[in-house]
């Protein structure tokens, strides 16, 4: 598991674990607003589909860009979360306002996204 600056990011942490043992579930993780990984990780069994560090970094500070901005919350209301369905895997997105941090969580192809979604909101309901 990733760990943080400090003890902030211990209620993110423990949550992130509890996600991983879902089925499913290939990775939970809290990103901040630079896009590094503070909580969480991968699934023991699982290997990262994306294999460059760099890579995978740049795609966690775009993710994070997209997923806190408030751009169009006025109009539209702030972002519950953001999902996107790709061949190999599922990736969700939640933005925690109050902390700049966001939940990235990447699951098998076959996962119901609504259903996924419900769980992690009362998984992590009340931190933030």
């Amino acid at each position: 598991m990733a760990r943080g600056d400090g003890h902030e990011y211990r209620a993110y942490d423990a949550r992130c674990e509890r996600l991983l043992g879902e089925d499913m579930v290939r990775f939970a993780g809290v990103i901040d607003a630079d896009g590094r990984l503070v909580a969480g990780g991968f699934s023991q069994d699982i290997s990262p589909l994306e294999r460059d560090e760099e890579r995978l970094r740049s795609f966690m500070k775009f993710i994070s860009r997209i997923t806190i901005s408030n751009e169009h919350d006025d109009s539209l209301g702030p972002v519950n979360y953001i999902a996107v369905r790709r061949d190999k895997a599922v990736l969700v997105s939640f933005p925690f306002p109050v902390s700049s941090v966001l939940l990235l969580v990447s699951a098998e192809p076959e996962v119901d996204i609504e259903s996924m979604a419900s769980r992690i909101v009362e998984l992590f309901s009340g931190v933030s």
